[in-house]
């Protein structure tokens, strides 16, 4: 659990750097709270798969320094950062305690087997 915790304090702070580090990022104000969000849901192991979700967004936040033209400034250095971090944490499964759904075949399987 402790890496969808780490995700979520990388959202969150997605969310204050703007404020904290001086500089104007609304893309920031958007990944930052979907970051948080998936990093929560994924905390249940039901839900775990959702983490991808926040490898896709750790390498918008890689491109986004080129793509939204940060250059070599403050947001862009802060965008790689976090988005190196955010992909690496998310391919941490964590731990498994059991087994959930069997698929289309536990659908199929006639009741009482």
């Amino acid at each position: 659990m402790w890496p969808h915790a780490l995700t979520a304090a990388l959202g969150i702070w997605l969310m204050l750097a703007p404020a904290v580090l001086g500089y104007g990022g609304a893309a920031h104000h958007i990944a930052g709270p979907l970051i948080a969000s998936c990093a929560v849901i994924a905390w249940w192991q039901v839900t775990r798969g959702l983490r991808w979700i926040n490898v896709l967004l750790g390498l918008w936040l890689l491109a986004a320094q080129w793509v939204l033209g940060y250059g070599a400034s403050l947001a862009g250095m802060n965008s790689m950062i976090t988005g190196a971090l955010l992909a690496g944490l998310s391919f941490i499964k964590g731990k498994s305690e059991k087994p959930f759904g069997g698929g289309w075949r536990e659908l199929l399987r006639p009741p009482g087997v």
